[in-house]
């Protein structure tokens, strides 16, 4: 009997490379299923993985990728919610389904190389089924990708963390993947104002083209009184940190206003980082929250952003700026880093 294999970027020392490892696949458990991975986003939380950020990494080595679209290959025991053929949006937010946390594969010489419950840098994936929403025919994959994570965490904390309302301002801070997507979210909902914020020129650029009314670059204006000044003095209704800075995630909160103004935290600081508030702000009415996920209910959500896809109320082409094969999976994160506009996808068919 033929075992299966499958390709993997495979992160095994923290500040290294990684590494493309031919694995092979294990059987499935019951809850699980397996997928032929068509694309992967990349985003932040690989970077500060491979670096180390997020403290001390117990699974080494292990797979990456928590966001993505394929078809469905195999199903094991009790898998209900998907079937051999169907097209999928992979997302490491839990829906409903069985919830398996993980998994692992073999290298030809017998070790194991860890993966979770869901991991999308490898070309054929065990994943638990609670991490799968089935897609129509209609969304091409290549953007369905983009509904695994930035379009439900962006979007998701403009729905589903402020259920913003025609007329309100917002400030994002940070016009990464996440950043954008709660953008199209907040023009959908019919906000008045919608402020950009970023030091590069390139998304603000592309920031304006997606509907941002205004835009600030924080390398060369005061934020913080430019957001004043376009709200009245009053503050920005809400604001929104995806940049995962310091600087900036005490900026947003100071930017909205009081009695009521919401500030949403959806960056990554390195571990033991911290943020610096003044109380007082607090006694005037100013919130901070952070959210997980942007309270995304996948299989409640995602049809609903398929279908925004479908009518073209979003369109996800303006979000992916470069596709890159699995083969060059380190300059694609390097790209991301540095000067990624928009969404980083691997094609997993390129060669």
């Amino acid at each position: 009997m033929n075992e299966m294999k499958t390709l993997a970027a495979v992160l095994s020392e923290i500040n290294k490379p990684l590494r493309i490892e031919e694995l092979l696949v294990p059987d499935l458990l019951a809850g699980q299923v397996l997928v032929r991975i068509s694309y992967s986003g990349i985003c932040h939380t690989q970077l500060n993985e491979m670096r180390g950020l997020k403290g001390k990494d117990r699974f080494l080595p292990h797979t990456l990728g928590h966001e993505g679209s394929g078809v469905v290959e195999a199903i094991g025991a009790d898998v209900k919610k998907v079937k051999i053929g169907d097209r999928v949006v992979l997302t490491w937010i839990k829906g409903s389904g069985s919830d398996i946390p993980a998994t692992s594969y073999k290298r030809k010489d017998g070790s194991i190389v860890n993966s979770g419950a869901i991991s999308t840098f490898i070309t054929k994936a065990v994943i638990s089924e609670n991490r799968l929403v089935k897609i129509p025919d209609e969304i091409p994959l290549r953007e369905a990708a983009l509904l695994g994570c930035a379009i439900p965490t962006g979007a998701g904390i403009v729905l589903n963390t402020m259920d913003i309302s025609a007329g309100k301002s917002i400030a994002i801070f940070g016009m990464g993947g996440i950043g954008l997507s709660a953008l199209l979210a907040a023009k959908a909902k019919g906000a008045l104002k919608i402020i950009a914020i970023d030091i590069s020129e390139e998304r603000l650029k592309q920031s304006i083209s997606l509907g941002a009314t205004h835009i600030l670059n924080a390398k060369n204006d005061a934020v913080i009184e430019a957001i004043m000044k376009l709200t009245d003095n009053k503050g920005a209704d809400y604001t929104v940190e995806s940049a995962g800075k310091k600087e900036s995630m005490e900026m947003a909160f100071k930017s909205v206003r009081d009695n009521g103004g919401l500030c949403v935290i959806a960056g990554n600081l390195s571990l033991g980082e911290k943020i610096q508030l003044d109380p007082f702000d607090l006694i005037k009415g100013k919130r901070i929250i952070g959210t997980w996920g942007g309270q995304t209910q996948p299989d409640r959500d995602i049809p609903m952003y398929s279908d925004w896809v479908i009518s073209g109320k979003l369109n996800l082409k303006q979000l992916v700026c470069r596709v890159f094969a699995l083969k060059d999976i380190n300059e694609a994160v390097e790209y991301m880093e540095n000067n990624a506009v928009g969404r980083v996808l691997i094609d997993m068919e390129l060669t």
